[in-house]
């Protein structure tokens, strides 16, 4: 099971081209179980302390771990914001290394949230595609963080939990612009003064990616 947090960045002008400052806000879960701090939210902070460069702002919100509320939060995301991209930060409980996820999954979510609730028929949405894939080529973004030295893996498996919902449902209404970065939950890997540079640098890395015409999906 996984939790997570979000990063956005509005993509409403190309900012390269017609805007000076993009806006970039990043949600993170509550308390969950034993997760009295969520590792995720703790990183979604230091995110907003540390910024991510010129021309890019953020902004953080929490929000609850729930099938239903979550989708209530991205779906004014998507009608309000237009991100160019959205990123999405959740924790792994087992990891040891940061896990740059491919894929979102659209059924099998029967594991219950903080309200003790599953989606209806255990599907993020009826009637969608299995699986969906970020427009984002994970694997090659992993070989180029690896290259930088960065200890990065890549994954199709997100884990049938929220994270993996939140990122099919965001994957389903941003036409694949969404990315989903899966961090320990413990460990020293797992505190903002380790976390936040090596997030930073993903982030850096992957809207280079998306800003250049030569990337491609991964398939």
């Amino acid at each position: 099971m996984r939790w997570l947090s979000h990063v956005e960045k509005n993509g409403q002008c190309t900012p390269s081209c017609t805007a000076s400052v993009a806006q970039s806000v990043t949600f993170g879960f509550g308390p969950f179980r034993q997760y009295v701090v969520n590792p995720s939210w703790e990183a979604a902070k230091g995110l907003k302390m540390a910024g991510l460069g010129l021309g890019i702002e953020v902004h953080i919100k929490e929000i609850p771990v729930s099938y239903a509320k979550s989708q209530q939060v991205l779906d004014v995301i998507w009608q309000t914001m237009t991100p160019k991209v959205v990123i999405h930060l959740g924790i792994a409980p087992g990891a040891k290394g940061i896990t740059l996820e491919q894929t979102g999954k659209n059924h099998c979510y029967k594991d219950r949230d903080v309200s003790g609730l599953c989606p209806d028929h255990h599907f993020c949405i009826e009637g969608g595609p299995e699986r969906l894939d970020s427009i984002i080529d994970m694997r090659s973004l992993s070989k180029h963080l690896k290259s930088m030295g960065l200890d990065v893996i890549y994954s199709r498996d997100a884990g049938r939990y929220l994270c993996d919902f939140v990122y099919y449902y965001s994957l389903n209404r941003g036409q694949g612009k969404a990315v989903l970065i899966h961090v320990p939950a413990s460990g020293s890997l797992a505190s903002p003064e380790r976390l936040v540079p090596q997030i930073q640098t993903i982030i850096q890395a992957l809207l280079g990616q998306l800003d250049c015409p030569a990337h491609t999906t991964s398939g």
